[in-house]
């Protein structure tokens, strides 16, 4: 039987394939299970849900198509919806956002750039001088001239997928910036939203008791020449100065929330407070949205860009495992050099002295302390880690959700027991001036019972605002529809899913 020589090309190249046949060592990412199919709320029931949220008009079942990207256009305000848009291009936050997600990016990019060779070249010249030993004594060799030219070709070998674990881990960072970039644009738009709601609340309210205080002087006046005349006592003008006090102070602290929401509205939009002048939008302009898709199962809070950004989390902490593991065992890297080499610089082309070189080179640790062992059990804590904050992230989202179906409840019952004694309040006064007007009653009575309608007209105010900021509160815990806007929806890892900025 005739041998066939093998030649080192031939081992070379069957080294390079079972090393490239080799897999990457550590867990292989699993996406957690969603929250569930079962609804948000005890029972589950979209009929529960729908109870729960009647304090939105006309709920009703919709998939997630439903929600819109853009959804605080739908309090109706084209004021502020342009509010919103303002804050979305100059905001220093969301500046820092994209910042951070194009840093991550690039540092996705350069990892992945080590599964390429790495070429290089240098050149050199120079003089040297070097001592030779002949006949046991020592003679020098030189003065002489060395020019090299040399190019030099590296590949490390992802045996065990360290690398590819790494970049790994780095594509789900990327995840993770796009979502929290995300959350920043819900939250941001959020609270733009709730201060327009908080000021036009304080607004509403400041103008209703500006018109009370201005009752409250009349009704001190003939108080005043009822006591001068001598038929009331002085109580009721002590009463009504008191009650005129605790009006004034009442506008003085609402004008001063105005103003704070105004200066939170600048800050919002990237702008300083000096020169800010929102338009006043009045409360009575802005809708209570009518549809939000409220009937959707709890596992639809996995679209949440918190709980995406835990899950990227998740993920990164897999792939650490994955690079701990690796570290554990051989690397290998195959390497490459060829040049030529001359006395003189000039000559290097013509005349130069070839000479290459190709190297295999297998590393491994052999003893450290238990340091590698160590870092992978660290690994695997780290993971166990991120995986009790992703239970968390996603609990605390329900609750969120779950929160805001029974606070819009509660702002129903208390907005229509409201709206009740604002109409009773109306009549009252329609009462009183039929009464002034026949003579059966003075019109001290008449300003009495306009007093009690400026009353509650403040209250049912301050709960329509409530409403409206607990129906924002809803959509952003639902999610906010960011999967809605017309980007691309890849990704670097093909994880999150999150669309490109």
């Amino acid at each position: 039987m005739t041998r066939v020589p093998v030649s080192r090309r031939a081992w070379a190249a069957t080294l390079v394939a079972l090393a490239l046949a080799g897999c990457a060592v550590g867990p292989d990412f699993v996406h957690p299970a969603p929250p569930g199919d079962a609804g948000f709320l005890p029972g589950g029931s979209a009929a529960d849900v729908a109870a729960a949220a009647r304090g939105l008009d006309k709920p009703c079942a919709c998939d997630a198509d439903g929600l819109p990207a853009d959804w605080w256009t739908l309090l109706g305000s084209p004021q502020l919806d342009a509010l919103v848009q303002r804050a979305l291009h100059a905001s220093p936050t969301l500046a820092a956002a994209r910042a951070t997600l194009a840093h991550t990016e690039e540092l996705r990019q350069a990892g992945a750039g080590l599964f390429l060779p790495q070429a290089g070249a240098a050149a050199s010249a120079g003089r040297q001088e070097s001592t030779a030993i002949q006949g046991g004594r020592p003679h020098a060799v030189g003065p002489y001239g060395l020019s090299t030219l040399t190019g030099t070709v590296s590949y490390s070998v992802d045996v065990f997928g360290a690398r590819r674990r790494a970049v790994e881990g780095l594509g789900a960072q990327v995840d993770q910036a796009r979502a929290e970039l995300e959350g920043a644009r819900i939250a941001l738009a959020a609270n733009v939203a709730d201060a327009v709601v908080a000021r036009a609340g304080y607004q509403a309210q400041a103008a209703t008791l500006t018109d009370l205080e201005r009752l409250q002087d009349d009704q001190l006046r003939i108080a005043q020449a009822q006591f001068d005349a001598g038929v009331a006592s002085y109580l009721p003008v002590l009463a009504l100065r008191s009650s005129r006090a605790t009006t004034s102070a009442s506008i003085a602290a609402l004008r001063d929330r105005s103003a704070q929401a105004q200066t939170l509205l600048a800050v919002l939009c990237g702008e300083a407070p000096a020169g800010f002048a929102p338009p006043d939008i009045p409360l009575w302009a802005l809708r209570l949205p009518a549809a939000p898709p409220l009937e959707l199962p709890a596992s639809w809070a996995a679209h949440r860009p918190d709980i995406v950004s835990a899950e990227a989390q998740l993920h990164a902490a897999s792939a650490q495992i994955g690079v701990a593991t690796a570290a554990l065992l051989p690397d290998l890297a195959l390497n490459a050099q060829g040049g030529r080499a001359a006395g003189a610089f000039g000559s290097l082309l013509s005349s130069g002295t070839p000479f290459w070189s190709l190297q295999a080179l297998v590393a491994a640790t052999l003893f450290d302390g238990g340091a590698n062992l160590h870092a992978r059990r660290a690994a695997m804590a780290a993971y166990d880690a991120a995986a009790a904050q992703y239970r968390q992230t996603v609990l605390a989202a329900l609750a969120q959700v779950v929160d805001s179906l029974h606070a819009l409840a509660d702002d129903r019952d208390a907005w229509e027991a409201r709206a009740i004694a604002a109409d009773s309040a109306q009549d009252a006064v329609a009462l009183a001036q039929a009464r002034w007007d026949a003579g059966a009653a003075g019109y001290l009575d008449v300003l009495t019972s306009d007093s009690q309608l400026r009353a509650a007209r403040v209250d049912l105010a301050g709960v329509t605002a409530q409403r409206l900021q607990d129906a924002v509160a809803l959509y952003v815990a639902l999610g906010g529809g960011w999967w809605n806007r017309p980007w691309p929806a890849a990704t670097s890892s093909g994880q999150a899913g999150l669309p490109l900025d």
